[in-house]
């Protein structure tokens, strides 16, 4: 008998085909925006500065596979240290499903379609301040913002029945300005990048 029950509820992250894996990414961007690491304490600020190699529109890498190449601080994400980074945007797929927890409604797996991440207001679509070739490390903490490392209300699962309606008021919340939050005056001035990126490697970008 076939088993209908979707991979990632079937399978543990390091049981994932390429493929899987691949496909857990929702297309946010968030983990490409440029992070501060608190000298002394190791919390972890982000910015509204993002990677080279980002497209602020499409929330795409603009060369995915040479871009650990072209990135030096870029890593490919694992599930080990999927298990291990305590950074990862709180809506971030690989991050949930490490911890039990399992995919919000506007993911593309379970919509089934790409848009829903930005009509929720998860993506970094018209939020990205700048481009990290546009802002020196020592400058980086004049762009520390809060929303990232948040879960916007429209991302809780709603009924089957509210999602569209939900997923509308998000596209009006995503217009706002972003919260800005008050850096600490410690910061390192480095950059902390994903797509996978160890706490424990900050070089600079």
């Amino acid at each position: 008998m076939k088993d209908d029950t979707p991979f990632w509820k079937r399978k543990t992250l390091e049981q994932m085909t390429a493929r899987e894996w691949e496909s857990l990414c929702d297309g946010c961007g968030r983990c490409c925006l440029n992070k501060l690491e608190e000298d002394g304490t190791g919390k972890i600020f982000f910015t509204d500065v993002a990677c080279k190699l980002l497209n602020h529109d499409t929330c795409r890498c603009k060369d995915y596979r040479n871009r650990l190449k072209k990135v030096p601080d870029c890593v490919g994400l694992t599930p080990a240290e999927v298990r291990e980074l305590d950074w990862l945007p709180p809506t971030c797929a690989y991050d949930r499903l490490a911890k039990g927890k399992d995919l919000y409604w506007w993911h593309p797996l379970l919509s089934g379609d790409p848009e829903t991440v930005h009509i929720a207001g998860i993506s970094v679509r018209g939020r990205v301040g700048a481009c990290e070739s546009q802002v020196p490390d020592d400058q980086l903490e004049n762009w520390v913002v809060s929303w990232p490392g948040k879960v916007p209300k429209a991302a809780a699962k709603p009924a089957a029945s509210e999602a569209k309606k939900r997923a509308g008021k998000a596209t009006e919340a995503g217009a706002k300005t972003p919260a800005v939050a008050k850096a600490p005056e410690r910061l390192k001035s480095v950059v902390a990048k994903v797509v996978a990126q160890s706490r424990k490697r900050v070089p600079k970008a």
